[in-house]
């Protein structure tokens, strides 16, 4: 495993988020150092994709700080906030690509808004990054003529254009075959050794975030209940931890209200 720099890239205090009645983040802290690959793993409606859309910027918490590369990014100038966003890449779970865009025009997106490169330049760095990411033969095509594990390499290479500090990813192995999963999984941790990038990912897939991961947040309700290497959450006692980990029902009863149903029904049909 990589040896992760001491300095904080991210620091998270007291961090809550309320939809309504319901708590969604209770009161978070800690810290994400530089070339870590951290993973926020949790079931689905834990709060892990509302933990990752505040620290990029997109969902104001209730309370609490979020600094992201020296910046408080819910408090500093609009200017600290631009410079900090450049410095940060994010895939989203669907990959958001362009569809009227070649997948090297979706790269070259982010390089024309924030550089002054010309366009000559902006192509070739297209290219090079789809090579980085085994795409180099796709430049020319467009998402919809791609498989899906491919839209998910070519949003790691629009991501990657600037050369960020920090990557996130949502779900990336979201709607991937076992295969493919596993080349991407190994893709991130090239993409971290290669060039020490720290990595965030929220995931709720266990077998990626055991492959990938230096440190593990495990979320439930809001809280994270068990964080540590993948070794440490491993040999977690919480209950809740344990259940998620080993794919047990949180109701073991619900199998047998499921099954009376279906005895019902079966009932029924043979009338």
């Amino acid at each position: 495993m990589q040896t992760t720099d001491s300095r904080p890239l991210i620091q998270v205090k007291g961090l809550k988020k309320r939809f309504g009645a319901k708590v969604v983040m209770n009161d978070l802290s800690f810290e994400i150092r530089a070339g870590e690959v951290l993973v926020i793993l949790g079931p689905s409606g834990c709060g892990k994709s509302t933990l990752l859309r505040c620290l990029i910027g997109l969902e104001p918490p209730d309370e609490g700080q979020v600094n992201v590369l020296d910046t408080d990014i819910y408090n500093d100038p609009p200017a600290s906030l631009d410079a900090a966003r450049r410095r940060i890449g994010m895939t989203f779970q669907d990959g958001a690509l362009f569809g009227a865009m070649t997948l090297a025009e979706n790269v070259e997106t982010p390089v024309a808004e924030f550089s002054a490169l010309p366009v000559s330049t902006r192509r070739i760095l297209a290219r090079i990054k789809l090579g980085m990411v085994g795409l180099g033969e796709a430049v020319d095509q467009y998402p919809s003529q791609i498989s899906g594990g491919m839209r998910k390499r070519a949003a790691l290479a629009r991501a990657m254009a600037l050369d960020p500090e920090v990557l996130f990813f949502d779900e990336p192995s979201a709607g991937l075959d076992p295969v493919t999963s596993a080349g991407l999984d190994q893709l991130l941790i090239r993409l971290n050794h290669a060039f020490q990038a720290t990595l965030v990912v929220v995931t709720h897939e266990l077998e990626s975030a055991f492959a990938i991961a230096h440190r593990i947040f495990l979320m439930d309700r809001g809280s994270i209940i068990a964080s540590g290497t993948p070794s440490d959450l491993k040999q977690t006692e919480h209950p809740v931890a344990q259940r998620f980990l080993h794919r047990q029902a949180e109701e073991p009863s619900a199998g047998h209200q499921m099954d009376a149903v279906l005895a019902a029904a079966a009932k029924d049909l043979a009338r």
